[in-house]
């Protein structure tokens, strides 16, 4: 029973930590790549003029750190996963309180900086003239 224990222990802290790894791995490599085209009304648009405009407003969106801010949402996550885990159970709780949090905390922190380059690249196209639809 006990070795079953430690082994469910261990298969749990390694799944957590791949998980995390993973996550702030392919965060690191992201530059901006935006989830969603960003669709303008063409009417009047020089077609290759607004692809200079575009890829000037995405190397500001590219200042957004996507790999920080996922980074900085899996330590928050893991934190408050912990400490609850650490309130409502006991260690082992707690320890799977917080691999579950820094997973969650990391999807959320990299799902906030994506959505935010894309308001750079968006409140940029407006400010250059272009009518953003969506």
């Amino acid at each position: 029973m006990v070795r079953e224990l430690k082994n469910n222990q261990l298969a749990s802290a390694i799944l957590s930590i791949t998980a995390l790894s993973t996550l702030v791995g392919c965060s690191n490599g992201y530059q901006y790549g935006s989830p969603d085209k960003v669709i303008i009304d063409t009417l009047g648009v020089d077609p290759y003029s607004y692809e200079m405009d575009l890829a000037d407003c995405e190397a500001y969106a590219v200042q957004v750190s996507v790999g920080q801010r996922t980074a900085e949402g899996a330590v928050e996550g893991g934190l408050v996963g912990g400490v609850l885990g650490a309130v409502l159970g006991n260690s082992d709780s707690a320890k799977r309180g917080a691999g579950a949090g820094a997973v969650v905390g990391g999807v959320k922190g990299n799902k906030g900086a994506r959505h935010e380059q894309d308001r750079v690249v968006k409140r940029c196209l407006n400010g250059r003239g272009y009518r953003v639809l969506n």
